[in-house]
Parts: structure tokens; C-alpha cells; sequence
């Protein structure tokens, strides 16, 4: 595409606050918190702060898209560069006389398709007619929507075994009244004549002309004459939406899941953005993970079933199993039961990794002390030898 007429005169990382050197994801969290503070919905009757969303909203048009952003880059570097001498319009920096322009000490000459040339070169353009480019008809054409986020609480078992549930959020989506078209029902929006639906018009300067934002239209191409009660003529609105999400089995806690084409709407007929859900997992009482597919549990038993060892019923996520205590266990003792476990939505089961605790009896009858008491003198190593005590 060619440059952009505003793109000589806006610095569009000051409008966004962020380094010429952010990455795309400092880009996109920026514009994120500006469009929620300056949206008009927010702001009602607030002309600066729509002025400003417009602002933002063209700035994330242009270093939102990798490709718009290199070129972008690459006219403000000439910017930047150019020395003192004939200016090219406002904002324009750089010498420009009738033999050539001179961008960081470099100077190009060029006969009467000279400029096309140079900009077809920076741009990706071959060079027009008498020097002149002019962009395409049609601003940006489609634009896909902005994607959106929300969070998801599940019960442990429904992250387990996997739940088709639903997500609540706030969010814009099309508006239910006019279903897009910004129009009161009944009417249709009419093609702009400043335009002629192109949604650009071109400004002339001198050998180049430039192609910028219909004033009249903002670049939709058409104007609507009697605008959406509900929508204000915006063709989408804010509301409560209700999303199925899929949740897979053995989900855990902390990972997102894509629901494709359930983001923001798209602009001038572009597809939407997509929904990305965060998953939250409550504890279990009695079970917890290792990992992505390990079940753990921790099972009580008796001094008893420690020492002499013996059958032990285990809980799992089916029936119970019995396990075996090994005589002599000692407290914290971990055994595993292969394939019993979470069994993810690919993948095999993961193991159930069982952790024994030695229960110690609060208090004892006469019955029970005389027993230990017996026990006791039976048993006369002092297993602290080797703490040198």
C-alpha cells in the first residue's frame, strides 16, 4: 500500500505511549487499556475523548499490522532523516526541489516518473504517470475484529473429565437492533458522495498526491443518514454475551483455550476476532495433580496397618482399588497405581500416586496404653543414635 498522508504528520507510537522498539504484544496491550478508557461508550457526550479513541484506533490500524508498520517505519525514518531545504507539506522533513530529494545525506534525482519510482521502491509500488501515487479505492477494505478475553472457574472433576460449559462476559458484538449496518431499521446507509464509496479521497501536492481518510465518511464508503438508536450508527454495541466454550479433559489451571470467530466484530465487513479463555480450577478436597495427568491423594492409616502392612482401599476417580502396605511403611511413603489417573483428551492415563500418612491416636484407653506401653519395652533402640542424642 502507499503512504498515507497522516503518516508524515502523526507519530503514531506517541499516540499509542509506547518505544518505537515495542513488540507487537506492547502494542496491543496499549491500545487494549486506551480503547477501554476513551470508547465512547465509556465516555458519553465526551467529543475529546472520541476524538481520541478515533486517534488510537488509527494509530493500532497501522502498527498492529506487521506490514503497514514496516512502511510506516520507513516513513518516519525518511522523516527523521531529511535535511533543511524545500518542505513537502506539513510534518514532511527533507529538501525537495526540482532536481531531487535529499533524505540522510542521500540525494535521489529523478525525471518525470522519478518520484513514483522512489516510493513505488520504499512501498512496494511501481511508479505512476507523471510521478504521481495514489492508493487504491477503499481505505483498509475488511478488517478482522479485536480479540477478546474472559475467565473461566471450574470445578475440579469438570477440568478432569472435560465440560462443555458457558462463558458470561461484556463485550462488543453486533448490534442486535440494526445487525450492523449503523442504520435505524427500515433504512439502508447511502454511498458517501465526497467518496463516491471509495471511503478515501486524494489530496494533491504538487508532482505527488496523496490518498486520505474521507472526512465525510471516516472510510466506511457509505453515510448513514438516520443512524441506529441503539448502536448510535456504530453497527456494533456493548452487551452482555453468553459463549459456549469446550472445555478438553485434563484442562489445567492457567491454560487458554481458542474459541475461534467469538471475538470483537469485524470492520467494513471483516471477520470477527476470537475469544481466548483462561481456565481457573478449584481444589478438590481430596485430590490434587502432578503434572498434566498424575492424580494424587493422601490416605491415613493406622500404626498398626504401618508396621504389620496389609490391604488398604484407596480412593480413585471411578471405584476404589485396593492397594498393598509394604510391613514397616513409614509415614510419607508414595506408591503408584499405573493408568489410574487423568486421562487427558489425547494422550494416555496418567498414574494415581498414592501418599501414605501414619495416623497417631490423640489418646488411648488403659486397654491400648498397656499395649503400647508393652510394645515400648520390647523395642529398645533409640532412633535418634544418629543425631548423636
Amino acid at each position: 500500500m502507499a503512504p498515507q498522508r497522516e503518516w508524515f504528520e502523526k507519530d503514531y507510537y506517541k499516540v499509542l505511549g509506547v518505544d518505537a522498539s515495542a513488540t507487537d504484544k506492547d502494542i496491543t496491550r496499549a491500545y487494549r487499556k486506551l480503547a477501554k478508557e476513551l470508547h465512547p461508550d465509556a465516555n458519553p457526550g465526551d467529543t475529546v475523548a472520541e476524538e481520541r479513541f478515533k486517534e488510537v484506533s488509527a494509530a493500532h490500524e497501522v502498527l498492529g499490522d506487521a506490514e503497514k508498520r514496516k512502511e510506516y517505519d520507513q516513513v518516519r525514518d525518511m522523516v527523521a532523516s531529511g535535511g533543511g531545504g524545500g518542505g513537502f507539506g506539513p510534518g514532511f522533513g527533507g529538501g525537495f526541489g526540482p532536481g531531487g530529494f535529499g533524505a540522510g545525506g542521500q540525494s535521489f534525482h529523478f525525471d518525470e516518473g522519478g518520484l513514483g519510482d522512489i516510493f513505488g521502491g520504499l512501498f512496494g509500488g511501481g511508479g505512476g504517470g507523471r510521478g504521481r501515487r495514489t492508493r487504491r479505492a477503499g481505505r483498509d477494505g475488511p478488517a478482522a475484529g479485536a480479540d477478546l478475553e474472559a475467565d473461566l472457574h471450574l470445578d475440579f472433576l469438570d477440568a478432569v473429565h472435560g465440560v462443555t460449559t458457558t462463558v458470561h462476559l461484556t463485550a462488543e458484538a453486533v448490534c442486535g437492533t440494526c445487525h450492523g449496518s449503523g442504520a435505524k431499521p427500515g433504512t439502508t446507509p447511502e454511498t458517501c458522495r465526497a467518496c463516491s464509496g471509495r471511503g478515501d479521497v486524494v489530496v494533491d501536492q504538487g508532482p505527488f498526491s496523496f490518498s486520505q481518510v474521507c472526512p465525510e465518511c471516516s472510510g466506511r464508503g457509505s453515510v448513514v443518514a438516520d443512524k441506529c438508536r441503539t448502536c448510535r450508527g456504530r453497527g456494533v454495541e456493548v452487551r452482555p454475551r453468553e459463549v459456549k466454550v469446550k472445555v478438553p479433559a485434563g484442562v489445567q489451571g492457567g491454560q487458554r483455550i481458542k474459541v475461534a470467530g467469538r471475538g470483537a466484530p469485524g470492520r467494513f465487513g471483516g471477520p470477527p476476532g476470537d475469544l481466548y479463555v483462561t481456565v481457573h480450577v478449584h481444589r478438590h478436597p481430596v485430590f490434587g495433580r502432578s503434572g498434566r495427568t498424575n492424580l494424587t491423594v493422601t490416605v491415613p492409616i493406622t500404626f498398626a496397618e504401618a508396621t504389620l502392612g496389609g490391604p488398604v482401599r484407596v480412593p480413585t476417580l471411578d471405584q476404589p482399588v485396593t492397594v498393598k502396605v509394604k510391613p514397616g511403611t513409614q509415614s510419607g511413603t508414595t506408591v503408584k497405581v499405573p493408568k489410574r489417573g487423568i486421562a487427558p483428551a489425547a494422550g494416555d492415563p496418567g498414574d494415581l500416586l498414592v501418599t501414605f500418612s501414619v495416623e497417631v491416636p490423640r489418646t488411648l484407653d488403659d486397654a491400648q496404653r498397656a499395649a503400647v506401653e508393652a510394645l515400648a519395652a520390647t523395642m529398645p533402640d533409640n532412633p535418634r543414635a544418629d543425631l548423636g542424642v
